[in-house]
This record gives C-alpha cells, structure tokens and sequence, in this order.
C-alpha cells in the first residue's frame, strides 16, 4: 500500500486549488472573448485552456514552486511565483500564434495569466492570514481529554521593542514557527511614521507613557529587544525604561559572551553585564592566521584558570596537532579536557600537573613535547593576597615565569607568549610588579631564537576572583553590595575577546614586543555594581544597598595600559598597540634575579619590598598613587 505524507497531500490539494482558479480566469476572460473578431467554439476555447494551464504549471513545477512552504512564504517567493506564470503565459502565446489556426491576441493572454495569477495568490494570502488567526488564539490551547492541567502548553505573551527590520524579522520566525516559546503580540516603536500601523497583522505602539497601560491590555509578560547593535549606553537606557513595568526584559541578539562568527544565529536571551559594556565584540581570526596553529604542538600553562581555559577552548577550533594542558590544580585542567574532548576528537590532549615554580619538571615537560607555541597564562593575580605574601607573588610570577621561558628558549619553541596585565604599568603592588618584571624578562630576550612577547590588557568579566561572581553573591545574599571606593575605575573586557585578542598577538609577534589591548573605555566600578543589582530585578538603594569600604592595600583608584603614550606604536588591528619600551640586556636581568634571590632567602616582607623597589623604581607603594584622580589614557 503506497503511504502519502501530509506534505504530498498538502501539495496535491495547493495544485488543485490553483487548477481551479486558473480555470476559473480562463473561463472568465475567454467566455467574453470578442466574436467579433473571430468565431472560437467551445472545443476550440477549452483546446487553448488546456495548452494554457499546461504551460503554466509545466513552468511552476520547473521553478518549484511546489516545493515551497507558504507558510513561511516572503517576498522572493510570490516574485518567483509571477515569474513563473508571466513566462507559461508567453510559452503558451508563443505556441498558439505559432502552430495553432485560431489565435489568441496579446491582451487575452496577459488578462488571463494577470487574472489567474490574482485569483491563486488571493488563495495564498487568506492561507497565511488564517494561519496567523491561528497562531494568535493559540496561547490558549484546549486541554486534550486526560491530559493534566500542568502540561498544557502557554506560550508566552511578548512585545517586541523595535519595529524596523531585526524586529519584523524576528516576529516572521516566532509566528511562523508553532513550536517556538513565545508569542508576539503587538510592537513598540518610536517612530512617529510607524505608529498605529500594523506589521504581520501586530500593532505598532509608541515608546511613552502609555507603554503600561497597552502590555497590561495585550497581557504582554515580556518585553524583546530587537534593535541593531548601537551602543551600551544605549541598550542600557532601553533596559531601564521598560525594566520599570516589571516583566522581563530580553534581547534578541547573538549569544553572550561569544566572538561574532560567520553564520553565527541570534537568539532570544537575557540581558546581561557584558551587553551593558561600552565596548564591541571582537571578530574570530581569519584563515589566514587560523593556519599559524593547524597542526602545532600548543602547551599552555595556567590551563584550568580562566584565560588559560578559554585560550583552550579556542585553540581547539583552530585544529592543532596536540595540546599540552599544564597546571598546578588537577581538578579544573582535568574538567576542561573532557570538555575539550567531547568538541575535538582530532586534536592530542596531554594533562601535565606541575608548578612553574618546578624548574627542573617544566624543562622536562618542554623537552618531551617539543612545543611550536606556549602561552604562559599561569600566576597569582589577587592583589591584596599578593601584599600579604609577597615571597610568593614574587616565586611563583616572576621565577615561574623565568623557569619557563629558560625551558622554551632551550628546547626550541617558535613563539612563547607572557599573559601581562594593565597592573604591570607603574605598578602599585607586589602583583603588579611582579608583572612588570615578567614583561621585563621577555624583552630581555630579543636576540633569542624564540620570539618572546608579552601581551597586557585589564581586567576580565567573570573570571575566577574577579568582581562581578563577588557582587552576584552579595546580591544573592540580600546585600551589600561592597566596593572600596566609589570613585574606581577598570578597563574590561570579555573572557572570549580577550582569549582571541591573545591569539591575534601570537600569530603577528614579533621578539621582544609588549602588545597592549585596546581595552575601550573604563568603567565606574559604581556603575557595574548598580547595573547588576538592575539586572536580578532590584533597584539599587533600595532592595540592595552599596557600601564602600576603602581601598585595599595596593589598590590604585584607576589603572593604566601604557607607561608613556609617546611610545605607542599602531598594529595594522586597531584592538592591537606595541608598546616600544627600552628593553634590559641579558645581564642586567640577571642582575635584577641575583638581587631579588637574595631578598628571597633573606623571608622578610620588609626586604623583599626593599629590593623590589630598588630593581624596579617604577614600582610605588605611596598613598598618593593610590588616592590621585583618574588619568585615562585613550587607545580610540
């Protein structure tokens, strides 16, 4: 027995429909035909009918317009579809006056394709008007016998904010799809021309005072917004307008927190800090530094922290040959090669547990594996730990760092990039200095065979230790929410952009070279914990108050990313700077590790600060520094 699927009896039916109304054009154009001019029979009529309707499908089938879902039918659709009958139309024009005795003139052919094609579209248009009817009482749907109330399926009632071309088009996709979670009801706008119209059958409201009273009327739960990408001012002052009706705020955009890739989807989603941001996202390399790592041997060190891990995460996608995870915690390197494992089947992963403070286990490492690239992403970064303990921000950043760049110079590797930070510049604290001094290393290196550069950027949303999970959790504990001064300032930037940003610098390094990302513009510390608070649903001072508690020691009000703006040099990635600083010789860093080996073996905080400062002069403790006002240095 053949089995017939609901799409071949939909497309049989949608044939005998259009059969119908071109017969009916035909019928009603040749039945006034002037017998004046010549005396057609009824066989005759039927004759050129039936030639006419197999021109026409005979082109419809060619142009598969069969094929085509009318549900979701647009404007190259219905064009096709007039292309389609207007060619039939002049086959059949062509063959009457060419073989055929009785001829039909110009006119009669172009009424009878124009009417036919008003009669099928027609049947078209009432086919998607009822079908959005349809759609529209289906927030509702009727419980089937048996089925308990819980499963009944609601779908939720939103308003899109923007009713220009992202809008129109996502509100194409949600009534066109019967599955999806939500349902458009009606449209705000402020554009005077586009208020009070209608868009797909949905109102278009404007942006006022009246916003309240049309979402309670329309039982909007949720506000969508599908605007294109202006800016976080922007999007904020957006977020707070409609955040005041209390119902859910959306946006309809690419996924958060990830590079904008080619063919990449945008998708309904919460609105979150790195949307409230004033910077831009980074696009992903291109294929021609993808090349630079097809089929490498990467170590990373640092593997399991937060750069390190999504340093990773994007490596693999450039398909190396092997990846060496390397890191001091067991469990997190562990967790992100099964993660890692599960993506990329074809990449080697190697986990090697080892401290950068292990010369002797780090050289071995680099002699077994032989690596093309190593990023060293490995360090103490929270500063008022590091003040506490020095010793170890000074053996773990600085001789970590030292054991592996001596490891990667002997045994060969082709670029080796230092992970630095915007605390590195005429730093205020032992973490800060430390970098200084890393950075410091690497230029010592020009001369190498390896190509050794440093790479420094400001603080990343999100990764371990960092503010926002420290405010989230205060937030979730009812407050407060604390920060050391309301007047501090930070550069930021996402985990993903700046994992990508180091990966840019790899592929264009040359030796000894410090790069400096352009971190955008610094953000009020007030203003990330206030954005926060607007973000859980709270209103700042109200539900959670923010407290400021001072600053910490070795904390600045402000941080930069350069040490003398006259030195910067532009790359040809306008995300990308050099820093061209005067670089230490071989000997006197030597100088500077006898020194500083002393002061280690001497323990004494006291001492150690001493020696610090003497072999880095840059490096201030005074409250002054801590306490003057921001000078922002611009990379725009």
């Amino acid at each position: 027995m053949l089995s017939i699927s609901s799409r071949s009896v939909r497309r049989i039916v949608l044939v005998i429909v259009d059969l119908v109304s071109l017969s009916i054009a035909i019928a009603l154009i040749f039945g006034v035909y002037p017998s004046s001019a010549m005396r057609l029979t009824v066989r005759t009529k039927f004759i050129h009918g039936l030639i006419l309707v197999g021109c026409v499908f005979l082109v419809r089938f060619i142009l598969r317009i069969y094929s085509q879902s009318w549900r979701f039918a647009n404007e190259s659709a219905y064009l096709t579809f007039i292309a389609a009958d207007s060619l039939g139309g002049a086959i059949y024009f062509f063959i009457s006056n060419t073989f055929m005795v009785w001829k039909i003139s110009a006119i009669h052919t172009l009424a009878v394709v124009a009417m036919g094609l008003i009669f099928t579209l027609s049947t078209r248009f009432v086919y998607q008007w009822l079908r959005v009817a349809e759609r529209g009482t289906r927030h509702r749907p009727l419980r089937r016998k048996g089925q308990p109330a819980q499963e009944q399926r609601v779908r939720t009632r939103v308003a899109i904010v923007g009713a220009s071309g992202l809008g129109v088009q996502l509100a194409q996709e949600l009534l066109g799809d019967r599955g999806a979670k939500y349902l458009p009801v009606c449209f705000f706008d402020n554009n005077s021309q586009k208020v009070g119209s209608y868009i797909l059958g949905l109102k278009v409201f404007p942006e006022d005072e009246s916003v309240a009273l049309v979402a309670q009327k329309m039982s909007v739960n949720t506000f969508v917004i599908a605007i294109p990408y202006k800016d976080a001012a922007f999007l904020q002052k957006l977020f707070l307008f409609y955040k005041q009706f209390d119902r859910s705020v959306l946006i309809y955009d690419y996924p958060a927190n990830r590079l904008l890739e080619d063919g990449q989807p945008k998708t309904i989603r919460e609105i979150n800090i790195e949307d409230l941001l004033p910077r831009q996202m980074v696009s992903s390399l291109g294929e021609e530094k993808t090349e630079n790592y097809r089929g490498a041997t990467i170590l990373v060190t640092g593997a399991g922290g937060s750069i390190g891990s999504e340093l990773c995460r994007q490596l693999v996608k450039l398909q190396p040959g092997r990846m060496v995870l390397l890191d001091i915690y067991e469990n997190g390197v562990y967790d992100l090669c099964q993660e890692l494992q599960a993506k990329e089947s074809q990449v080697r992963f190697e986990i090697e547990i080892a401290s950068v403070r292990d010369r002797e286990k780090i050289d071995g490492i680099m002699a077994f594996y032989r690596p093309q690239f190593v990023f060293h992403a490995a360090a103490h970064k929270h500063v008022p730990l590091m003040e506490h303990n020095p010793d170890e921000a000074i053996k773990n950043n600085f001789f970590g760092t030292l054991n592996v760049v001596d490891a990667a110079e002997k045994h060969g590797v082709n670029r080796f990039l230092l992970i630095s930070s915007d605390k590195a510049v005429n730093p205020a604290n032992i973490m800060g200095a430390t970098k200084r001094l890393c950075e410091m290393i690497i230029q010592s290196r020009k001369e190498s065979q390896t190509a050794f550069v440093a790479v420094r950027f400001g603080n990343v949303l999100n990764s371990n230790g960092s503010v926002i999970p420290l405010f989230l959790r205060q937030i979730a504990q009812g407050g407060p929410v604390t920060i050391t001064d309301k007047r501090i300032v930070r550069y930021f930037m996402m985990i993903p952009e700046a994992a990508q940003l180091v990966l840019q610098t790899g592929c264009r390094a040359e030796k000894g070279d410090i790069y400096v990302l352009n971190m955008g513009s610094p953000v009020r510390i007030l203003d990330l914990a206030e954005n926060l608070i607007r973000l859980s649903g709270l209103v700042p001072y109200h539900d959670i108050d923010i407290v400021e508690i001072g600053l910490r020691p070795g904390e600045k009000l402000y941080e930069e990313l350069i040490i003398d703006e006259k030195r910067m040099q532009r790359t040809g990635d306008n995300k990308i700077y050099i820093e061209n600083v005067p670089a230490l010789t071989r000997e006197d860093m030597a100088a500077i590790i006898h020194r500083l080996k002393g002061a280690l073996e001497d323990s004494s905080e006291g001492a150690i600060k001493r020696v610090m400062h003497e072999v880095l002069p840059e490096y201030v403790e005074s409250p002054d520094v801590a306490n003057q006002s921001p000078v922002i240095h611009s990379l725009v």
